[in-house]
Formats: structure tokens, sequence, C-alpha cells
């Protein structure tokens, strides 16, 4: 399969990241500028790949495909994403030197990008024919069976164990709030992804279906990306440069290398 400039810029660069965060999580460096600077380098991920990706949306005629909107859509997620980041660590982190701003309007951003993305793999699932999916017996498996288990998971991590089985209204709601929206926006999110899963693949002859599932993956490791983050946030084990920290640049690369990498040329 060939691969987009534009997707191999953005694998360059995440490997710089991951090399970055590697040195960072190993030395065992935390609450230090090294730490923050890493934050602002992992923001421009979703800003090359949002900004490119909807330029990529432009070639497959934006709003008036079915394709351009699902690949626009998508983009702006990862946009917004990159907003909320560069909010967090050069707003936050370097500006009021603040080390874990949540909830804070850099959440605005994060938040958002979850209806750009259902919309996003609404409009990819009616280009590539999947809408069809539950009209199969696999389809509507995956329909009950992956939110069920996705929600007992967060339930029991969550609820049971970061909260000992209580929740107490007297403490952060909006930190509640979000400790729960963002995994249960994820939650709905793949279950969508999951639907198109393998239903896709046929669409254009197969020539995209290494982009879709890319897409897709990349929507996966952000569930378990915000899922970690509510999780160690909770029981006060997260820091700038966390193991969470490596999984959001790599949800944000395999969505932005599947976005970019749907070549109108191909």
């Amino acid at each position: 399969m060939r691969i987009s400039k534009e997707s191999k810029v953005i694998v360059i660069y995440y490997l710089f990241i991951f090399a970055y965060w590697a040195i960072l999580y190993f030395q065992g460096t935390k609450e230090q500028g090294v730490n923050h600077y890493y934050q602002v380098a992992e923001g421009f991920i979703p800003f090359l790949g949002g900004i490119v990706g909807i330029y990529k949306a432009r070639r497959w005629g934006l709003f008036k495909s079915k394709l351009g909107a699902a690949l626009c859509y998508i983009s702006l997620g990862i946009f917004s994403w990159g907003i909320g980041q560069m909010l967090w660590s050069v707003y936050y982190n370097l500006m009021q030197h603040t080390e874990v701003p949540y909830p804070s309007l850099a959440d605005v951003g994060f938040v958002l990008a979850i209806p750009f993305w259902s919309i996003g793999i609404y409009y990819l699932s009616k280009a590539t024919g999947a809408h069809f999916s539950l009209k199969h017996l696999r389809g509507k498996i995956i329909l009950f069976v992956i939110p069920i288990l996705a929600t007992l998971a967060s339930y029991y991590l969550l609820y049971v164990v970061a909260r000992g089985g209580s929740i107490s209204l007297d403490g952060d709601r909006l930190k509640l709030f979000f400790d729960f929206a963002y995994p249960i926006g994820d939650l709905l999110i793949l279950t969508l992804s999951l639907l198109i899963y393998g239903l896709s693949f046929s669409y254009l002859g197969g020539k995209y279906k290494i982009s879709i599932l890319s897409i897709i993956l990349g929507f996966i490791v952000m569930y378990i990306a915000d899922f970690s983050f509510s999780y160690t946030t909770t029981n006060l084990t997260y820091f700038n440069g966390h193991w969470v920290d490596i999984l959001f640049p790599t949800a944000m690369t395999l969505m932005a290398v599947g976005v970019n990498n749907f070549d109108i040329e191909k």
C-alpha cells in the first residue's frame, strides 16, 4: 500500500514523540519543564493531522460527498482535540503553572471532539455502505455485546476501584461529569466503529481498507486512553508524561494517518 506523504510526516513526528515520552517515563521524570514541553510537542500531531485532513476532505468534495464529509468531521475532531491539548500544555502548564488542569477550559476542546468524531463515523458508514450491518447477526452482536462489556469495565474501575464503590456529590462535580462523559462518548464512537469494521473494506475495491482500519484503531486507542486518564486522575497517580500520555498521540496518529491516506489519485 502506498502511504501518502502527509502520513509519512505524521508517522515520523510520532516516532520523535514516542522517543521523547520513553526518555521521560523510564527516567521517572515528573513535574518538570521537560514534561510540560512534551505535552506541547504532543499537541502538534492533532494540529497537523487535523489541518491536512480537512484539506484532504476538500479534494473529496468536502460536504458535497459522504466521504468528504466523513473525513472533514473526523479531522475537525482531531483538530478540536489539539486545541484542548494546547490549552492544557501552553496556557495551564507553562503560563499558569498548573500541573494537572482537569477539569478546565482545555476540556472544551477535548469534549467537542466527540460529536465531531461521531458524525464523521456516521458519514463514513454511509459512504462505505456499512450502515446496513445491523441486518447481519454479527452487527447485532457487536451492537449489544461491546457496549455492555465496556460499560461493565468502566463501572468497575471508575466506580468500584477508583471511588471505593461510592460517589460523593460534595466533591468536584465537573470532574465527575467528565470522568464518565469521556468514556461514554468514546464508547458510542467505538461501537459505531466496530459496527462498520470489516463491512466497509470492500469500499472502492478495498483500496482504502488500511485507512479505514487505521481510523477505527485510533478510536479504540482513544477509548482506552480516556478511560485510563479518568482512572489515574481519580486515584491521583497521573502526571504529565504518564504512560497514558503516549496513548493519546498514538490515537491521534492512527486517526490522522487513516484520514490523510485517502488519496483521491488512487
